[in-house]
């Protein structure tokens, strides 16, 4: 019955959440300076034509009508179709989301099996008296640094010198695996960058919060070695925060990859979104948000579950305890 009640109030919460992002949303993309009309027909098009153009795709309605009808085609699976290329919005989403989904799992990777390490180490090997200190300048480093910043200098780079890489180009994994993973590994590093740094924060001060808990004083008075003490006393009491941090950092990652797409020219569901809030293509921005979000809350959920398997005092029922 608890467990019921839990999945039965993230729901929701997870319905709220999506109601409240598809009204942002829609209200965000009509209050830009410049509608649909206007892209689309420059500054010189007359009243006429771009009234016209309004009702041909309902612009001319009232908001609250518009964004009924909007909600009510979402509710049942239709995103609606797209001003600009006229074609389903759900589909050109589909066609795009295999580059967003790989770029975005090659960070998450790199986010953990490099963070996860090197905050590890940090924290084991920090003196007293120094506290980690170039720990800590690097991960402030790769917290400071922009993506389109370091993407451009990237992209500089490796245009110039190829070293076995791909800039500017995409190729499907299904085509030639190592092909893609030439044009998806450059774009993954500097989407992870950030989420490395943090990572690898957030795991040594983790670790070194549980080194001075009396089961680690009491492993090292029975002589255990120190990585021994690491993987069976260690990193098991401080995966919570760092399990956590992961499941929220996906969030960040999905709007890095606005960013990142864009600057490697990936057609990924970031790029095809950056286009579409130049075009004002309304449609395409709601969609790619509201998809956005739902994968957000997901990842919630599951990070709830998994912490709930981690340690047990954390789980989704801890707080329902009579």
């Amino acid at each position: 019955m608890r467990l019921l009640m839990w999945w039965s109030g993230r729901a929701l919460s997870s319905a709220a959440t999506l109601l409240g992002v598809s009204v942002l949303i829609f209200a965000a993309v009509r209050l830009m300076p410049g509608g649909f009309a206007e892209t689309v027909l420059g500054p010189f098009a007359t009243a006429e034509q771009k009234a016209e153009l309004a009702a041909r795709y309902g612009l001319d309605q009232a908001v609250f009508m518009q964004y009924g009808h909007w909600l009510a085609a979402v509710s049942g699976g239709d995103f609606g179709v797209s001003m600009i290329s006229r074609q389903p919005v759900g589909a050109e989403l589909l066609a795009r989301l295999p580059v967003t989904a790989e770029l975005t799992v090659l960070a998450v990777l790199a986010s953990v099996l490099a963070g996860v390490p090197l905050g590890v180490l940090t924290a084991v090997r920090a003196r007293p008296e120094g506290g980690g200190t170039a720990g800590r300048l690097l991960s402030g480093l790769g917290v400071s640094v922009p993506e389109f910043v370091l993407g451009s200098l990237v992209v500089f780079v490796f245009s110039r010198y190829a070293l076995g890489f791909k800039v500017g180009s995409w190729v499907p994994f299904t085509q030639d695996p190592a092909a893609n993973l030439a044009t998806m590994i450059l774009p993954a590093a500097v989407l992870s960058i950030f989420s490395i740094s943090v990572t690898a924060r957030t795991t040594r001060d983790a670790v070194m919060n549980v080194l001075v808990e009396p089961y680690v004083t009491a492993a090292v008075g029975r002589g255990e070695s120190p990585w021994f003490i690491v993987r069976h006393h260690i990193l098991r009491n401080a995966a919570t925060p760092v399990v956590t941090l992961v499941g929220t950092t996906i969030a960040y990652l999905l709007g890095g990859a606005l960013i990142v797409e864009h600057v490697f020219n990936l057609p990924g569901v970031g790029s095809y979104i950056v286009q579409a809030v130049g075009r004002r293509d309304y449609a395409v921005v709601q969609a790619g948000v509201l998809l956005a979000a739902g994968v957000f809350i997901v990842m919630n959920v599951l990070i709830d579950l998994l912490v709930g398997v981690l340690d047990p005092r954390l789980g989704v029922m801890a707080g329902r305890r009579s």
